[in-house]
């Protein structure tokens, strides 16, 4: 949480529209007109732009080779294929793809040209979109693409469905063989992660506990959650593509662990977050006793590195928050949890580092901040990790805490815009991991400049089409509605840039939630369980009068 401005400033333009999602099912007269869809033959049919396309046996989607493409200064890595078509007729165009930003798109239609795309991804993601030819159309040009200064996309399994065009396409899909390798890769109290081997042509995975399918991914992991404690489960899955679905695959049991709440009752639907100053920064100096009641989650600032690498400990800046003591403040905790509110310790901020980068650093941030829940009553943690972490061994910290935590852990997050602007960014890599353990991210509106919201627009702060477009991005893009809230300054002395009134904070959820107060930016659908919102801080609040907290608060816990 910065505590001294830090502008950050990245632009993009985009002309694209982002479409994600499975092709949908083929009729029976159907056939994928595409060439070498799976890049087999190596770039047989296809022709990329200044020789950036190759083939590579690793990763790949289905088969044994998919398509590796790599933006160099002015080339943005173009692929191409001739692709033989029926007049009048309507085609999904569809193409997995991994790596850099990515671009899926059709020109030559006769009637409205078409493209797809995604930012950079660490898994495979489909793109697809539909199109409709001309009366006189006979042939269209399918391309893939990256974007300018990029990293290498992948591509692999396109397909052109739709009536037989003539020009010979690849056969069509058979339904997969059935997963092997089915085991648990861990558990909590409510939830169970599952991996297993990849099936050559499959597009996607079904995911069944007790003969009832519950998930479908695109990937080879699942984690399965809302589940009860101290029962056991058993698990199977399927490999599916156009062509169907395969046989179920062996089953595994998995039992979930105890529940060892920490009490104090669940956090509101609709909460706010605000962080408290363990230091004097001009703000007004509070005692936790005087954080402003219309606070559900108060974060602690800061928890401080220690020479124990991913190791963290607390000490309370008694001199600074004029003598305070450490009891006055555990009792302090312990009030605010018997009036209904969570405490959390955060780790981080502007001038925080911590680095957990292995398992033992891993282990040694779960150990450390489980000894601080322990000694001062926090009911969770606050990650707020500004330079950096690593999706991987934070997960992995996350969840040794949980476990040993139990369900009443309070995990949450505030990335800053940057972090967030795709599902392959660390940040966002690591609250999709730990989803079902996951409190909120409130992510940091604020010290950010332009950014992309989830249409592909550039947006700049503070204005309400800004806090909604971005918001938008982790609302479609993998959070549930509860995990997701709006993180700004409570005055304009509490952050360099970015700072809104409450009003158009309010705006911003009602926008989301409602589906009214929108700018120019109208969300997809509206959100009713949005968390809520955070603000840095409850003492740079409390020097503005409580303007932040008396006008975003009630309207907060008023939410549908």
């Amino acid at each position: 949480m910065p505590i001294i401005s830090r502008q950050r400033l990245w632009t993009t333009t985009v002309l694209t529209a982002l479409a994600l999602g499975f092709a949908g099912p083929a009729s029976a007269a159907d056939v994928n007109n595409a060439k070498n869809a799976g890049f087999e033959s190596g770039l047989t049919g296809w022709s990329c732009s200044a020789g950036s396309g190759t083939t590579v046996s690793s990763p790949v989607h289905g088969g044994a080779a998919a398509l590796k493409a790599t933006p160099a200064g002015q080339d943005n890595a173009k692929c191409v294929q001739t692709v033989a078509v029926k007049p009048n007729s309507t085609y999904t165009l569809s193409a997995w793809v991994q790596g850099g930003y990515a671009y899926l798109g059709a020109t030559g239609t006769g009637t409205t040209d078409v493209s797809a795309w995604t930012p950079d991804s660490a898994s495979w993601k489909q793109l697809t979109t539909t199109f409709t030819t001309g009366a006189s159309t006979t042939s269209v040009t399918v391309y893939t693409h990256g974007w300018y200064g990029q990293a290498a996309y992948l591509a692999d399994d396109v397909s052109v469905y739709g009536p037989d065009g003539g020009g010979g396409g690849d056969p069509a899909p058979t339904v997969p063989g059935t997963p092997g390798g089915l085991t648990v890769s861990g558990t909590s109290s409510s939830s169970v992660s599952l991996a297993w081997n990849a099936v050559s042509g499959a597009t996607g995975y079904q995911v069944y506990r007790d003969g009832t399918k519950v998930t479908a991914v695109t990937g080879t992991s699942a984690t399965v959650t809302g589940l009860a404690a101290s029962t056991s489960y058993g698990f199977q899955v399927t490999a599916v593509n156009s062509a169907g679905e395969s046989a179920k695959s062996g089953a595994v049991t998995a039992t979930t662990s105890a529940s060892t709440g920490t009490g104090g009752g669940a956090v509101p639907k609709h909460a706010v977050t605000g962080y408290w100053q363990n230091f004097d920064n001009g703000a007004t100096v509070q005692k936790l006793s005087a954080v402003q009641s219309q606070y559900d989650i108060i974060a602690v600032a800061f928890a401080d590195a220690t020479t124990t690498p991913g190791a963290v400990s607390f000490t309370l800046d008694s001199a600074g928050l004029g003598g305070y003591t450490v009891d006055q403040f555990k009792a302090d905790i312990r009030a605010k949890q018997a009036a209904g509110k969570k405490v959390v310790v955060s780790v981080g901020g502007q001038n925080g580092t911590v680095s957990v980068n292995d398992p033992a650093s891993a282990a040694n941030f779960a150990n450390s901040v489980y000894a601080l829940m322990q000694t001062y009553g926090f009911d969770g943690v606050d990650i707020d990790l500004e330079n950096g972490l690593n999706a991987t061994y934070m997960s992995q910290a996350l969840r040794s805490l949980s476990a040993k935590a139990g369900s009443g852990l309070v995990l949450t997050m505030a990335p800053q815009t940057i972090d967030m602007q795709s599902t392959s960014n660390a940040y966002f890599q690591t609250a999709l991991n730990v989803k079902d353990i996951l409190t909120v991210v409130n992510m940091q509106y604020y010290n950010s400049g332009s950014m992309l919201g989830c249409d592909g627009k550039v947006y700049s702060q503070g204005s309400v089409d800004f806090l909604t477009a971005l918001a938008c991005i982790q609302l479609e893009g993998g959070l549930a509605p509860s995990q997701v809230g709006l993180g700004l300054p409570a005055s304009t002395r509490g952050a360099g840039s970015g700072y809104v009134s409450p009003t158009v904070v309010n705006n911003a959820l009602d926008c989301l939630t409602r589906g009214t107060g929108c700018g120019s930016f109208k969300p997809p659908r509206t959100y009713p369980d949005l968390r809520g919102a955070m603000t840095w801080s409850t003492n740079w609040d409390a020097t503005a009068g409580n303007t932040w907290s008396g006008t975003v608060g009630p309207h907060v816990h008023g939410l549908p």
